[in-house]
Formats: structure tokens, sequence, C-alpha cells
């Protein structure tokens, strides 16, 4: 079975190389120093365990398994406790904090192996809609643009789409595809900066620079960038609450 060590500590990767010799069903066929060569590496040789490190640069751990379609099992590694270890022990298949034991890694192989792979898909998407609405990630939004990897500051979203399967993300940039709901992306977002006045429409309230009687009991939010999106009655409600009137 194969194995990818994704860590940005040389000498991290080093321990987990050593302990993993013990196992001759396993094969590290990569160590990876950061997520996009992780997310590279996941694509090339689809792995079916992943050593994964969370603080990371470039983009953190959490926000590399969410650029992978159909992730393989994690077993994180890491020497951060503030990355919420109890909200994340129920999905990943186990989570080490470093420094830990040859005698403890053990017991986190023995963990996968025992585990259904059905359950580790499952509990891996699980874990990555939880992680991403971490207040860690907040801030920004990380996505695949024509195979590149593309960091949206959340500020600079004007404001978010429904599109089927898909959420468009409105920016001064460009429109950009991520493969969520709408839902999601309501509670990844800070409720301060960011409403869903409609089932399809979640808008940077900063932008809203009036709001206008429509059909009915609809309005229309005109943006300062002369965009013109419905709101609907409960969407009305919610802007009316955050915007104070």
């Amino acid at each position: 079975m194969k194995v990818i060590i994704i860590d940005d500590e040389p000498l991290a990767r080093g321990i987990v190389k050593e302990y993993l010799q013990s196992y001759t069903d396993l094969q590290v066929v990569q160590e990876c120093g950061d997520g996009f060569e992780g997310v590279k590496a996941i694509q090339q040789y689809q792995p079916d365990l992943v050593i994964l490190d969370i603080q990371m640069p470039k983009i953190n751990g959490f926000e590399m398994l969410e650029l992978i379609e159909n992730p393989p099992a994690i077993i994180f590694a890491t020497a951060f406790e503030e990355f919420a270890i109890k909200a994340f022990e129920t999905h990943a298949v186990d989570y080490l904090l470093k420094p830990f034991s040859k005698e403890r890694f053990q017991k986190a192989i023995e963990k996968w192996k025992q585990t259904e792979s059905g359950t580790q898909q499952n509990i891996t998407h699980e874990l990555i809609d939880a992680a991403a609405i971490s207040p860690q990630q907040q801030h920004r939004i990380v996505l695949k643009d024509n195979g590149k990897i593309k960091i949206i500051p959340t500020q600079q979203v004007q404001y978010f789409e429904a599109a089927d399967d898909y959420v468009k993300i409105h920016t001064a940039d460009g429109v950009f595809l991520k493969n969520k709901t709408m839902q999601f992306f309501e509670q990844k977002m800070d409720a301060g900066n960011f409403v869903r006045i409609h089932r399809s429409y979640l808008v940077n309230i900063h932008l809203i620079s009036r709001i206008e009687p429509y059909e009915k009991d609809s309005h229309l939010a005109i943006l300062s960038i002369g965009v013109r999106l419905p709101v609907s009655k409960t969407g009305y409600v919610k802007l009316k609450n955050v915007l104070g009137i």
C-alpha cells in the first residue's frame, strides 16, 4: 500500500519514514515539504494513506485536502494543539501530537488498517468541511483554477452565486468555481461581512449601496460594482439585522 508523507520539517518526515520501516506492506512513494507538492503527489500516486502536517507554508493541511477530489485516508501529525483536536479526532483516522513515540505511531497505523475504506472516504470529507469553517480558514479561500492553486482573501470576494454542484466566487479578478455548496460558504464566511440574501446568493455587505423594493415581498440589492442581486423575504430580514435597519 502506498503512503505519502507531507510535512515542511525534514526531521519530522525522517522520523515518520523510520517508523514506517517496520511495515513491509507499506511503501513511501513520495515525501513533500508543502501543500502544493502534496496535491501533485496525491494526484500522481493515488496513495492509500497520507501522513499530514497541518501548519505548513503556502497552504495548510486542511486547505490542501480541500483541493483533492477523492482524498485518501489521513493521519495528522502536528505540533499544534490549537487545531481543535476534539473537533477532528472523530473525523481523521488519527491525530498524532508531536513529538510522538513509535508505539503511538504504530497504534495509529493499526487503527487505519482496521478502518473500512468507505468509512475513510466519508470521514475525510466530513473532516475537510469541518476544518474549512474553522477560524484558521475563515480569511481565505483556496481553490484550483485551470490546474493552478489560487488563494483568494475573503475580503476580495464580492459575492457567491449558486451554480449546480458548484459555487461561483465573484471577485474583481474574475469568477472562480469551487465544488462546494452555498450552505458551506454561509457557514464559512464571517456573518458580520457576508449575508445570504437569497438561496442562490451570498453577498459581501460592504458592497451594498442600497436596497430597492421589487415584486411582492422581494427586494433588490444594488452593489457598488453595478451588480443587482435578488433579495428574498428571508434574506431581507437577515440583511436588516446585519445592517441594523
